[in-house]
C-alpha cells in the first residue's frame, strides 16, 4: 500500500484490521518531522484498555517501542501491571495523539501534529470492539477525550469521580512532573487505587 495520503485515497473502513495497523505504520504524511516518520503505537481490535497520550519522544523514536523509559515504567506502577500484561496489545491499546516524535521546542517535546489524529484516529479507535477504560494522559489527549471545555490537566484529573469507569485523566508520567505530584498530594492517595483496581477488574474479567 503507498505511504502517502491513505485517508484521502481509500475509505478506511473497507481496510481489514491488519491492513489498517500497516497502513498507520507506514504513514510518511508528514515528511517534514525532525527526525522523519516513525510512527510507533500498540493497538489491536479486542484490547480492553486504551492509552491516550501525546506523541513519541526522542527516545520512544529510536526503540521503537511505546512507554520503554522511565515514563512507562511510572505508568505502570500507576496501573499496577508489569511489562509483559502491559505490552500484550489484547490488554492494552497504546494509541497517542500523534505516531511519530514531533520535535523539541524550548519547553520540551513539540504538541502533536493534529494531522496524525485527523487521518488515523477515528477509524483505530472506532475498531476496539472491546473498549472498558480509557486512560488518558496529558492535556492534548483529554481536549481530545473530553467534553469539548477547555480545562487545565489538574482539573481534568481531579474529576475521576465523574468519569470513571470508562475513562480517567492522569497527568503525564514524566519524571518532569515531580512537583505537580508534591503539589497534588491526593493523587496518589485518593486515585491510583481506583485506577489498579479497575485495571485489574479488567484484566481479571478479560
Amino acid at each position: 500500500m503507498p505511504n502517502m495520503e491513505i485517508g484521502a485515497m481509500t475509505n478506511l473502513a473497507d481496510l481489514a484490521d491488519a491492513e489498517l495497523l500497516t497502513a498507520v505504520r507506514r504513514c510518511e504524511s508528514c515528511p517534514d518531522l525532525p527526525l522523519g516518520p516513525r510512527p510507533i503505537l500498540q493497538w489491536d481490535p479486542a484490547a480492553s484498555i486504551l492509552i491516550a497520550g501525546q506523541a513519541p519522544g526522542n527516545r520512544t523514536h529510536h526503540k521503537g517501542i511505546p512507554f520503554d523509559d522511565p515514563s512507562g515504567d511510572r505508568l505502570r506502577d500507576w496501573l499496577g501491571v508489569d511489562r509483559k500484561t502491559f505490552y500484550d496489545p489484547q490488554n492494552f491499546a497504546i494509541v497517542p495523539m500523534a505516531f511519530c516524535f514531533p520535535g523539541t521546542g524550548k519547553g520540551g517535546d513539540l504538541p502533536p501534529p493534529a494531522r496524525c489524529a485527523e487521518l488515523w484516529r477515528e477509524a483505530l479507535l472506532d475498531r476496539l470492539r472491546n473498549l472498558r477504560l480509557t486512560i488518558v494522559l496529558g492535556q492534548y489527549a483529554a481536549a481530545w477525550h473530553g467534553d469539548g471545555t477547555r480545562q487545565s490537566v489538574t482539573e481534568s484529573v481531579a474529576m475521576w469521580r465523574q468519569t470513571l469507569p470508562a475513562l480517567v485523566v492522569l497527568p503525564h508520567p514524566s519524571p518532569r512532573n515531580r512537583r505537580w505530584l508534591t503539589q497534588n498530594p491526593w493523587f496518589e492517595r485518593e486515585l491510583l487505587g481506583r485506577v489498579r483496581s479497575r485495571v485489574r477488574e479488567i484484566l481479571v474479567q478479560g
